[in-house]
């Protein structure tokens, strides 16, 4: 096989990696964005008039700001797991993106 077909297949295949890469890391953001979305919908929800009143009410809501409390600590780990993940597909992104353009250089300069 000669010099120019391998470095063709290695550029392919530097384009194949770079792809795979890129979905990991529209994968992790997408996780990320979901996280923070559910984070975001446990704000307190608003009672209608007819709902609860007076000390039901009242332990209604701490019950809920309870619950919400620890459902958001567990997001909050959650999230930080989702970002150290969508910063190591990027960076992963980024070293496939540099050896896949090196390649092409490489293959441009030959020609």
């Amino acid at each position: 096989m000669t010099q120019r077909k391998q470095l063709t297949k290695l550029v392919k295949l530097a384009e194949l990696v770079l792809d795979s890469r890129l979905s990991v890391l529209q994968a992790a953001a997408r996780a990320k964005l979901e996280c923070e979305a559910q984070l975001a919908g446990l704000s307190m929800p608003e009672m209608g008039p007819e709902d609860l009143q007076g000390v039901s009410a009242q332990l209604a809501s701490l019950n809920y700001q309870r619950w919400a409390d620890v459902r958001r600590g567990e997001l909050h780990q959650q999230l930080a797991r989702r970002t150290v993940a969508v910063i190591d597909a990027r960076d992963a992104a980024r070293e496939a993106f540099g050896k896949k353009q090196a390649l092409g250089n490489i293959v441009a300069k030959r020609k």
